[in-house]
């Protein structure tokens, strides 16, 4: 079994160690390191090339948003997981639409931390249910209806599953379709909306008025 190398950043040593009992105990992941600030996470990122990182966003000496751009900059293989315990703000957000893969609240459960963990390391995007609501009410608040954007029914179908994190298999499942052919109509919603990623491509669809959360 191929395991989930894991760095764990926070600047509290409780959260840090309780969190590496927690992960321990999922057969898939490996601990690999722990730093407790944004200097020192950006440093053990390149020495220790971590599957992914669980990052704190609020740490001395280099912030857990800034230390992501470096990490992405330096690691781009590296996946990165944001773990906060404050409010989403609109540095979250710019953060996340800049390529931060996913976003979770200290509140989170274990086994869905497990999940998060899991379908980041996977490539796939990973918003919590605040940061999902909060990315909805600032896309509508200044949102440029373009009903004219192409997307197909069948498109639009995929684009909906694609704001949830069901992975493309899963997708594929839900509309009895194989996970090939979803990934042929998510490179067409990339194309047509002019976006990157997943995220990207989710944000846009709100954005637009294609797509909603409800």
């Amino acid at each position: 079994m191929n395991k989930i190398r894991i760095l764990i950043a926070d600047d509290h040593e409780v959260i840090r160690k309780g969190l590496a009992l927690v992960l321990r105990q999922e057969p898939d992941f490996e601990i690999v390191g722990e730093a407790e600030n944004g200097v020192e996470t950006v440093t053990k990122v390149r020495q220790l090339e971590p599957d992914l990182v669980l990052l704190d966003w609020k740490m001395p000496r280099m912030d857990g948003l800034a230390a992501a751009v470096a990490i992405r900059r330096q690691t781009p293989g590296t996946r990165i997981l944001v773990l906060s315990g404050a409010p989403v703000e609109d540095a979250v957000l710019d953060n996340l639409e800049g390529g931060v893969d996913g976003f979770v609240h200290k509140a989170i459960s274990p086994a869905n931390l497990a999940l998060a963990i899991r379908v980041v390391a996977g490539g796939q995007p990973y918003l919590s249910p605040e940061v999902t609501k909060a990315l909805l009410t600032r896309a509508q608040s200044g949102a440029s209806r373009n009903p004219a954007v192409p997307l197909s029914p069948r498109e639009l179908d995929v684009l909906r599953l694609m704001a949830t994190a069901a992975t493309y298999r899963q997708i594929g499942e839900q509309l009895s379709i194989s996970e090939e052919t979803v990934r042929s109509h998510v490179k067409s919603i990339f194309a047509k909306l002019k976006q990157p990623n997943r995220t990207q491509a989710v944000i846009a669809g709100l954005r637009l008025g294609l797509i909603s959360l409800d």
